[in-house]
């Protein structure tokens, strides 16, 4: 277990719990991280205090947005950053030999209590460049946040970002499962993933441990292994079923089933869909109405859909019926899903006419089968008739972008402004301490990003700004905001007394998130050529970059 541990000040009344993940500890960390604070330390630069931001440089899987996920594992790993004697030992045997002894001493009392910490809020749209975190505190310190920082963020912002894109396709009225834990790359990779999905914009997971460790709603139904596992109904040795109002019995449960096939094959309706169904199969369903009568949901392609699953599903859901039960649906798995699922939709319209039960048309058709986003968009252009889809391996892996690319940039250190030149502009740095805003426009959209200084003067919501291109010239606009929202907050402030952000639950940041991309431009959002939205700085910190570049940069010499 992770030790809890109370910060100083405005943080002692307040316990914040360790990581999630046990394993996320001070070592979690890159050995380049080590050897940068031992050498801080025998400069004795150790306390200096610097400014790093976090961001990212390109929006993944060709979108224009990105949903930003991972600052409460963050808030977490700092407010519990400790090493402990066996850490401390390990580190040694791991530096060279010549490393002093008191740096070790230094590890021993280190925390975060002079740390800040400045965020944008968790579920929030977000665009390259603009600052995720801001962390300012003794560099050493700082340092050695970096990779555990970066690594809690970049998967969790780039598999949250994947679930909204996948409910942006699938649109707001489906049900979104998240299915992916066994293809999911290793148990951390499964629990982030169910987590993140959630907040996302998915609805549920298959994921009993994320369930229990996130309070995500679970979804679950059998395999085909449960249907492949029964030869035939007489198998199933208790057969008796009490009405759902408990007012009576069916003594055998089993027959009811079978009478409600026999019905279904002789109805004039439904006669020429099918012959004789899989007996076998009639016979798992069964079972698994028995035991799950409230909710019962059956996987109908083990052996042919609409010839076998699918009668055999309306037989036992008849049955329930008549008990008072109301089955839940199919899920198919495999096959042609738009067909297949036009095709159960009529099914079931017809059984609604044939025997006079209301609302049986509108059973729910569940569909799986590595599903991406590629593939709800072609369902949705063919037309079907699903309601809920299942989806895991290319969700989970983030198949389509393997990482989100996020970096860590000292930005200032002792008050003085830092910038990191490249031949590739896109690497190039924005430089001190800033703040960050968002101006939405007369239609409630935001319009633009803008970071200025940190002692400029916030934008105001009827005054023109001018944005800039941080880095193109000819790019800039005036913009006279209808609204104007600071993006950085405090989320961990240290000893410092200045007021905390608090850390909302999983479900309230999956509901902004939802909220907050309903709000974006729909030309940002949509799959295909989406329109870039505008990350742009102030005229002041636009010169300054420029200056600062152009100060930095040496200057070459032609013989």
């Amino acid at each position: 277990m992770v030790e809890k541990v109370k910060a100083n000040c405005n943080y002692s009344s307040r316990v914040v719990e360790g990581p999630t993940n046990p394993i996320v500890t001070p070592l979690l960390t890159d050995l380049y991280q080590f050897t940068m604070a031992y050498a801080y330390w025998k400069a004795n630069k150790h306390q200096e205090r610097a400014v790093f931001d976090l961001y990212f440089r390109k929006n993944p899987f060709g979108g224009e947005y990105t949903v930003f996920a991972g600052l409460e594992e963050c808030i977490r790993l700092i407010a519990n950053f400790k090493f402990t004697e066996d850490d401390i030992s390990f580190i040694r045997e791991s530096l060279p030999g010549s490393c002093e002894d008191g740096f070790f001493d230094y590890l021993r009392g280190l925390d975060c209590s002079e740390v800040e910490v400045y965020a944008i809020a968790e579920g929030s749209a977000v665009f390259p460049k603009v600052p995720l975190l801001r962390i300012e505190g003794p560099i050493a310190v700082a340092q050695l946040l970096e990779t555990p920082l970066v690594n809690l963020i970049n998967f969790a912002s780039l598999v949250a970002t994947n679930a909204a894109r996948h409910r942006f396709v699938a649109g707001k009225s489906k049900s979104l499962l998240e299915f992916g834990l066994r293809r999911a790359q290793g148990p951390d990779g499964g629990l982030s993933a169910s987590k993140y999905c959630y907040l996302g914009g998915f609805d549920a997971t298959s994921n009993v441990a994320a369930g229990r460790l996130f309070g995500i709603p679970l979804r679950g139904t059998h395999s085909h292994a449960f249907v492949s596992s029964y030869m035939s109904p007489d198998e199933i040795i208790d057969k008796s079923l009490q009405s759902a109002d408990g007012s009576s019995s069916c003594e055998d449960f089993v027959s009811s089933v079978q009478t409600w096939i026999n019905k279904i094959q002789w109805s004039n309706s439904l006669r020429d869909i099918f012959g004789e169904t899989n007996q076998s199969e009639l016979a798992a369903f069964t079972s698994y109405a028995l035991a799950f009568p409230r909710s019962f949901l059956a996987l109908v392609d083990t052996y042919d859909v609409m010839r076998s699953g699918i009668p055999n599903f309306c037989a036992v859901a008849l049955a329930l019926n008549d008990l008072g039960y109301k089955a839940v649906g199919i899920r198919l798995d495999s096959g042609d899903l738009a067909y297949l699922s036009c095709e159960a939709r009529k099914f079931f319209i017809a059984v609604e006419k044939e025997f006079g039960v209301p609302g049986f048309g509108k059973m729910g058709i569940t569909a799986s089968n590595d599903l991406n986003e590629e593939t709800l968009d072609a369902l949705n252009k063919q037309g079907h008739e699903v309601d809920s889809y299942g989806i895991g391996t290319y969700l989970v892996t983030c198949y389509a972008q393997a990482a989100l690319g996020c970096v860590f940039k000292l930005v200032e250190i002792n008050n003085q402004p830092r910038i990191k030149l490249s031949e590739d502009v896109s690497k190039v740095s924005i430089p001190c301490k800033k703040r960050s805003y968002r101006l939405y426009g007369r239609e409630g959209y935001p319009l633009v990003d803008i970071m200025t200084g940190e002692n400029e003067p916030s934008p105001k919501v009827g005054e023109r700004i001018l944005c800039r291109h941080p880095f193109n010239e000819s790019k800039r606009a005036y913009v006279v905001p209808q609204q104007v929202e600071e993006l950085l907050k405090c989320y961990w402030p240290g000893s410092s007394d200045k007021p905390r952000e608090d850390l909302p639950p999983l479900k309230d940041i999956r509901d902004s998130c939802i909220k907050q991309l309903e709000r974006m431009r729909p030309d940002h959002m949509r799959r295909l050529n989406p329109t870039p939205y505008k990350v742009s700085v102030s005229a002041k910190l636009y010169d300054f970059i420029h200056f600062l570049w152009l100060n930095e940069a040496p200057v070459g010499e032609l013989q």
